[in-house]
């Protein structure tokens, strides 16, 4: 792994490219962040709003999603992947938020963790998104972009990429370096293609060299 400062000085870089990085995720309250970092799960953010615009205005309220047989809520949220998973864990949430906070998203990360169907990386972005609580989340973007650069190991899982990078991160820079590295592996350093000959960290990034090398041995 690289130093702490390098991977700060690298993090400054991801800084500038994508200085207006935020949540893309449409919403209007946390109660509807909450649902669609649900539904975000191996989809795509255009996917979930897409599906939100139409969603949120029949369902808005915990009691709303309860009240509907199972198919149909199946039913209404047919167009993204693993439909019928985050139809089941959205009614036990609604219902697990309603016995215990009056159907009112809590507002810490212990209170949110409490709730059937929120791990983790969504209690982050709640935190973060929604009331502004330093929170670093780590989706498949932060933390491919992570390993690729040498911020963390291959090995490391989900939790330990999350400690590392805020060991590296400052506090107040963590709600805002979250969705920068999120930009940096959504549309410059991609899972399949990433753009390596147009990167500015191409001659310090580990994955980079790896990739110029292997292409140089098939010429």
């Amino acid at each position: 792994m690289i130093s702490n400062k390098k991977a700060l000085e690298m993090i400054d870089v991801i800084s500038n490219m994508f200085p207006d990085a935020e949540c893309e995720l449409v919403h209007e309250n946390p109660f509807e962040l909450t649902i669609a970092v649900l539904l975000s799960a191996q989809t795509t953010d255009v996917s979930v709003n897409k599906l939100t615009k139409h969603l949120f205005k029949k369902y808005k309220t915990p009691e709303d999603y309860i009240n509907v047989d199972i198919s149909e809520l199946e039913n209404d949220l047919r167009t993204i992947g693993l439909y019928r998973n985050k139809a089941k864990n959205i009614q036990k949430l609604c219902q697990s938020l309603l016995e215990k906070f009056n159907g009112i998203i809590p507002e810490t990360h212990a209170e949110l963790e409490s709730l059937a169907g929120v791990g983790r990386k969504t209690a982050n972005v709640v935190m973060s998104v929604a009331f502004n609580e330093p929170s670093l989340a780590v989706d498949t973007h932060v933390e491919r972009v992570s390993k690729r650069l040498g911020i963390c190991r291959w090995k490391d899982n989900v939790r330990q990429v999350e400690d590392k990078l805020c060991k590296v991160v400052p506090r107040e820079r963590w709600n805002k370096t979250h969705h920068q590295l999120i930009f940096f592996g959504r549309y410059h350093c991609l899972a399949r293609s990433p753009k390596c000959d147009i990167c500015p960290l191409f001659d310090v990034c580990r994955e980079g060299q790896k990739r110029y090398k292997a292409s140089l041995k098939e010429v």
